[in-house]
C-alpha cells in the first residue's frame, strides 16, 4: 500500500487507473499490418540454405524478428480493442498527433544525411546538433557549448576510433590543399 506526502496510507480506490488511449488500436493495427507484409516477402528476401538447421539460416534473426512483430502486434490489437469496447479509452485524434510530431525528428535526420554529402561530416554533425539543441529550447550558453562538444565527440569517435568511412563533403573541395587533406581525413 503506498501513503500520501502526509505519510497516510492510500487504499486502492485512491490510486490512479493507467490511461489507455484509443490510438493504440492504430498503433496495433499498424504493427501487425507491417508485420503481415513483411511476413509476405520473406521467402523472396531472404535467403534459405538447403541442409542448413533453420537456426543456422542466413534469414533466421529476420523471420524471428518478423514473427515477434506478428505476434506482439496481435497482442496489441487485441488488447486494445478489448479496452476500447469497454469505452476506457481516451480521444484518438490527439494521441495520432502526438505521434505524428515524432515523425519531425526523422525529418531532421534525413536532412542530416542529405546534408552531409556536401557540408561534410564535421560541420553538419555540429550544425545540427546545435539546431536540435535550440529546437528543444535550450538557449543558455553552457548548453550549447555541451551540444558542440557532443558533436565533436561524435565525429571524433566515429573517424577516429571506429574509422567508420564518410565521404568528405563537396564544400571541402573550396578549401585551400593541406586543409582540405585533414577536413577529409579526419572530419
Amino acid at each position: 500500500m503506498s501513503r500520501t506526502p502526509e505519510g497516510a496510507p492510500r487504499g486502492p480506490e485512491q490510486l490512479a487507473e493507467p490511461r489507455h488511449h484509443r490510438a493504440e488500436i492504430v498503433y496495433g493495427l499498424v504493427a501487425f499490418g507491417v508485420g503481415l507484409l513483411l511476413a509476405s516477402q520473406l521467402g523472396s528476401e531472404l535467403s534459405w540454405q538447403p541442409g542448413t538447421i533453420f537456426v543456422r539460416q542466413p534469414g533466421f534473426v529476420a523471420t524471428l524478428a518478423v514473427a515477434g512483430m506478428l505476434v506482439f502486434g496481435a497482442f496489441e490489437l487485441f488488447f486494445a480493442w478489448r479496452r476500447n469496447a469497454s469505452g476506457r479509452g481516451e480521444s484518438m485524434l490527439g494521441e495520432i498527433i502526438d505521434w505524428l510530431r515524432a515523425a519531425e525528428y526523422a525529418a531532421w535526420f534525413m536532412a542530416y544525411v542529405l546534408i552531409v554529402p556536401n557540408l561534410g561530416y564535421l560541420p553538419t554533425t555540429l550544425a545540427f546538433c546545435l539546431s536540435l539543441t535550440l529546437r528543444l529550447g535550450y538557449r543558455n550558453g553552457r548548453t550549447l557549448g555541451a551540444a558542440l562538444l557532443v558533436g565533436l565527440a561524435t565525429v571524433i569517435v566515429f573517424k577516429g576510433f571506429l574509422s567508420v568511412k564518410i565521404p568528405g563533403g563537396a564544400f571541402y573541395e573550396l578549401l585551400p590543399d593541406g586543409i582540405r587533406n585533414i577536413m577529409i581525413l579526419y572530419m
